[in-house]
Order: structure tokens, then sequence, then C-alpha cells
């Protein structure tokens, strides 16, 4: 196990802080919250596992608000939870198999593209067309649960705009309605992949638990900025943290 530092927590909590305030505006906190372990000097098995514990709570917070305010359906939900636990178990010991410097050159490649993805616009569509029907939204939870809970347990960061995107694109849902369901899979996948880690020892968790604590007050901050003014920082902010991961694994 990694020993903990000072410098370890003052490298990352500030950064989890910034990846809670950056998700609750713009969306795409992982890719602020994973290289801040990786920054840390923590290990890709242990900046993996850690982050789920911090990703989680900030999840539950938002599932729980879904939920309050009557947004996720409990019949695409149940199912969809089912395939969500199966998938994540699987990534999740997937990446406990993968060699530690496989895991290190496949993120400095995995995570350009995942930015690409997370932090284009286009691809979000609020569909105004009808409701793709009971049965094809039901599949597309099932399956989208199933293949990205895979990729959730395996790595996380953009797990929830794939979803969003899996479900506007494919069950026609309107996008506060697919970042509902969205949030109840990425829950389930995150509480799933987290407990193997936990299982097999991979997660800090001191350093997890001052980073959820972090994560989730700039979340609360985000919240409340106004989405327009938000939006102007959260590209230049995830873009400048990639930039420092790269040429931390560069360097070593």
């Amino acid at each position: 196990m990694t020993p903990l530092t000072p410098q370890t927590f003052l490298i990352v909590c500030p950064l989890l802080f910034l990846a809670g305030l950056v998700d609750a505006i713009g969306g795409g906190g992982g890719l602020i919250s994973l290289p801040a372990y990786l920054i840390a000097g923590l290990p890709a098995h242990q900046a993996i596992a850690t982050n789920k514990l911090s990703s989680s709570c900030g999840t539950m917070l938002a599932t729980s608000r879904f939920i309050k305010n009557k947004f996720i359906d409990f019949r695409l939900a149940v199912p969809s939870v089912a395939t969500a636990i199966l998938g994540s178990s699987i990534g999740a010991r997937l990446s406990l198999q993968t060699d530690e410097t496989f895991m290190q050159r496949f993120l400095l490649v995995l995570l350009p593209l995942t930015a690409f993805v997370v932090l284009n616009r286009h691809l979000f569509q609020d569909s105004a067309a009808e409701s793709a029907g009971a049965g094809r939204t039901c599949l597309t939870a099932v399956l989208a649960a199933l293949i990205i809970g895979v990729y959730d347990g395996f790595y996380g960061p953009g797990t929830g705009t794939f979803l969003i995107i899996a479900f506007t694109v494919f069950a026609k849902m309107n996008v506060t309605h697919a970042n509902a369901q969205a949030k109840i899979i990425n829950l389930t996948t995150n509480l799933t992949s987290l407990a193997i880690f936990l299982a097999n020892r991979q997660v800090l968790l001191p350093l997890g638990a001052a980073a959820a604590l972090c994560n989730m007050a700039g979340g609360y901050l985000g919240a409340g900025l106004a989405m327009k003014k938000g939006a102007k920082i959260t590209r230049p902010v995830i873009l400048l943290v990639l930039a420092l991961l790269f040429l931390k694994i560069l360097t070593e």
C-alpha cells in the first residue's frame, strides 16, 4: 500500500474540490479526479480504486436528489441495476488483473479519448421526438448498464456521460430523464467496483474519505453557480489537469 504524506493530501484534495465544482457546472469531473490521484503519485490501480470511493459519495448525493424529485423510472432501474452489477464486477476484476505498467500506458491513451467525447457537447441532443417505446428503452438501459458498467469498473471517467448519450441517442429520452437514469446506474457501478477494490485492499481509505468531502463541497458550490458562467472554466481546467498528468507520466 502506498504511504500517504501531507503532500499527497495537498495535491488531491484541492483538485477533488475542483472536480466536484466542474462536474456540477458542466460535467467531466472524473477527468480531473482520477488524474489528481495519479499526479499525487498513486499507482494506477490504487488511483482508480480510491477514486471510486470519492466519486461514489458525489454520485449518491445526485442520485438521491433525482429520486426525491421522482425523475427515476424504477421499472427501468431494477433490471439495469442488475446488469450494472455484473458489468462493473467484470471490469473491476479485469482492472486488478492488468499489469500496472500497461495500465499507466493505457491511461495515457484513454484519457484524451475520453476527454474528447465528454467535452463534445454536440453529442448531447435533447430529443424532441416521441419515446422510442418501452421495449427499446428497457433494452437500451440493460445493455448500456452492462457494457458501460464494464468500462466503469475497469476505468471510470466519463461513465455518466456515456450513459446519457446511450439513453438520448438510442432510447430517445430527454437529457433530464436520461441523466436521472444514468445516475442510478453509475451509482451501482461505482459501489460494485468499490466493494471489489476494497476486498483487494486497493483503496486508500483516509485519502478517499478526505477527497470525498472536498468533492462534495465543490459540487455543492458548483450547483449554485450559473451554467453559462461556469461553462467558461470547465474545458480549460480539465485540459490543464490532463496536460499536467501527461507531463508526469512522460517524465517517469
